[in-house]
């Protein structure tokens, strides 16, 4: 559901808004001053909507359109292509979300909700708070360079610009052109669709670029930050298990989960999944320590089954299993200090794996943590600290710290500074490509309208003679596409916020 507070806060600003701007209109004293000074700012309010438009960036979109016109006329043909791409492609997409969203609400399995390459986004509910001026920021850059695109490629075509704007709408940002409707009607198609293909092809190619820089980015950062020596901590969740004097602190560097080397974030993922999906590690100890300083407890079962000898809810003992190396082959248990017991020891899986260790040492045998059956037991390297001992969920101990596999080389750097671009390109190539693909369906009020009654004028002149029945042709095409856009949007909308 989405947060109560969030949605009180929002209302409550748009009340402020239209109460203030509605009162300042009805003013007698105030009312002229009011629509002058809105009207000079080229601002518009209604519910729920505020807009704002220039004529400032005329100049710079007309320079713009100037640079090169050889290459410019090959860079918009790109975009009439790629525009073509995008509106089947896009439909194919939807097709696809609609189906794969259909499937997760028959099944009920959330793993398919994060399969889906389109998601309806919701503040609050599916995209963190803390996260929610990376969204607005991308959001509101995506949206200007698609309509720069716009602008551009309609002055190429000698289509007036009448001005530039922003807007808000709810708390969604936006940014539009206004294009002079007289001249884009005297154009030809093809002129037409270079324009009307221009947003989208820059949405595309800011997704690109965004993707670059972002894999580009430990060469970019390599005289300040370097990679590949393990992961740094730049957060840790106040109350989680990683916290505490023997726990994760911001700046240490993670270098290995057991025997699993960590030398980034992705290893610290691979090595945490890898270890929650194959049995519990053992420990080679030396016999001697299992006797008699720390007697063998006595076993009982959980409620899951398992088996637990320490009966004292200490939190520095723990239950191990282990086979006699002569003797019983039965699974016997002792209750030990584990930090005392597992520090410095090798990693095993049978008493054969402690051979080598005891060959020129005192005998050593495999000793295991006995645990609930999800429940792992951890051993997080980052020195020059000991180490850190996790009992729990592993995918708990993820979410409990936040990693970057940027390590500054100096101190005054700031930890944050990779994260924060690492963040900032995901949301741009999200986003931006998100709009590229929203934008491509042809559906009413979108680009794809437009690009869509163009691509019709276009081709089928020769084929479909007269022009009603095109129009006609286009507008089930387009009611087809808003049909399907608007069942993934309520679907989509439905299943983040009601489930």
């Amino acid at each position: 559901m989405i947060p109560v507070s969030l949605l009180v806060f929002v209302m409550a600003g748009w009340c402020v808004v239209y109460l203030t701007d509605t009162m300042l209109k009805s003013s007698v004293t105030h009312r002229i001053r009011y629509e002058s000074w809105l009207s000079s700012r080229g601002l518009m309010l209604s519910p729920f909507h505020v807009r704002w438009q220039t004529t400032m960036f005329n100049r710079l979109f007309a320079y713009c359109a100037r640079i090169n016109p050889r290459a410019l006329h090959l860079w918009f043909n790109s975009g009439l292509v790629f525009g073509i791409v995008a509106m089947v492609g896009s439909v194919v997409l939807l097709i696809k979300t609609l189906q794969q969203t259909l499937a997760q609400m028959t099944t009920n399995n959330p793993r398919m909700g994060g399969q889906q390459a389109l998601q309806v986004v919701v503040p609050g509910v599916n995209l963190p708070t803390s996260q929610l001026a990376y969204f607005f920021i991308a959001l509101l850059l995506s949206g200007v360079i698609h309509e720069l695109g716009h602008a551009v490629a309609a002055l190429r075509e000698q289509v007036r610009v009448n001005g530039f704007g922003m807007f808000v709408f709810v708390v969604y940002p936006g940014a539009f052109v206004d294009l002079f409707t007289t001249h884009l009607n005297l154009v030809s198609p093809t002129q037409q669709l270079r324009i009307f293909c221009a947003g989208v092809w820059h949405n595309f190619v800011l997704c690109v670029a965004a993707l670059a820089f972002l894999f580009l980015l430990p060469v970019f950062l390599f005289p300040v930050y370097y990679t590949g020596a393990g992961a740094l901590v730049t957060e840790v969740v106040q109350g989680s298990a990683a916290e505490g004097p023997r726990g994760l602190s911001v700046g240490d560097i993670v270098t290995g989960l057991e025997d699993c080397p960590v030398r980034g974030v992705e290893d610290w993922t691979s090595c945490l999944s890898r270890l929650s999906h194959t049995p519990q590690t053992g420990y080679c100890v030396p016999v001697a320590s299992l006797q008699p300083s720390w007697a063998h407890g006595r076993a009982f079962k959980r409620l899951d089954g398992t088996m637990d000898c320490c009966s004292n809810n200490s939190l520095t003992d723990l239950c191990f299993s282990y086979m006699q190396l002569q003797g019983r082959k039965e699974r016997e248990f002792a209750c030990m200090p584990v930090r005392k017991m597992v520090m410095g020891t090798r990693v095993c899986r049978t008493n054969e794996d402690c051979a080598a260790v005891h060959a020129h040492s005192a005998a050593s045998i495999c000793v295991t943590p006995s645990l609930e059956n999800q429940t792992r037991f951890i051993r997080v390297t980052h020195p020059p600290n000991t180490h850190m001992l996790f009992v729990g969920y592993p995918p708990h101990l993820q979410y409990a710290v936040s990693l970057t596999n940027f390590i500054p080389r100096f101190g005054f750097l700031h930890l944050d500074l990779p994260v924060f671009l690492e963040t900032f390109c995901k949301y741009l190539v999200s986003l931006s490509g998100a709009l590229a693909v929203v934008n491509s369906v042809p559906c009413f009020a979108l680009d794809g309208q437009w690009m869509m009654n163009a691509l019709l004028e276009a081709t089928l002149v020769s084929v479909v003679t007269d022009r009603q029945k095109r129009e006609l042709i286009g507008f089930f095409l387009l009611l087809a596409g808003s049909a399907l856009l608007a069942a993934n949007v309520a679907l989509g909308l439905w299943m983040v916020t009601a489930r």
